[in-house]
């Protein structure tokens, strides 16, 4: 249960950030006026800005580079709120400076589960290391039958020494 919650919070975090680059890339003018009105920064960072967004949140979505996705994404909102919301007087700019507080928070638990199943890098991994172990087998000359035969893996799953053989995954 709590590797769906884990994937479906990773799904919807990054779905948050798809939806705010798209509207910094569909309407870049505004977003640069908000940026030099409200800051002392260039409004011409308003499309890289949207395209970051943008490629973090597929990134971060689909479980591709999660671990890494998910830190500089919590740098990049606490510069957000370093940046435009830094006036904790005035109460909407206190609602949108700990709103962006818990997108950070949700974003570290993303980093501490980051290797968790259901995401591409952990499929790649578990991949990786059934090819690891076949090669193994192979030059142990433990697994003679296989030597030719691509559908199988030879693992040892229970630790009883004794090896299982299991049919690889489609990835």
């Amino acid at each position: 249960m709590s590797m769906i919650a884990a994937v479906v919070g990773r799904i919807l975090l990054g779905a948050l950030f798809i939806v705010s680059g798209l509207n910094k890339i569909v309407s870049p003018g505004t977003t640069a006026q908000y940026i030099e009105s409200t800051t002392t920064l260039p409004g011409y960072l308003a499309m890289p800005t949207g395209v970051f967004e943008l490629v973090a949140g597929l990134l971060l979505m689909v479980g591709l580079m999660t671990r890494l996705v998910a830190v500089l994404l919590a740098g990049f909102v606490l510069l957000t709120v370093f940046f435009f919301h830094n006036d904790l007087r005035d109460p909407v700019q206190m609602t949108e400076a700990l709103k962006n507080l818990a997108i950070v928070g949700g974003l570290l638990a993303v980093f501490a589960y980051g290797q968790m199943r259901g995401t591409y890098d952990h499929l790649r991994t578990v991949r990786r290391a059934d090819k690891a172990e076949l090669r193994a087998a192979h030059a142990e000359g433990v697994a003679e039958g296989t030597r030719h035969d691509t559908t199988t893996v030879v693992t040892d799953v229970n630790r009883d020494g004794v090896p299982e053989v299991r049919k690889r995954r489609w990835w």
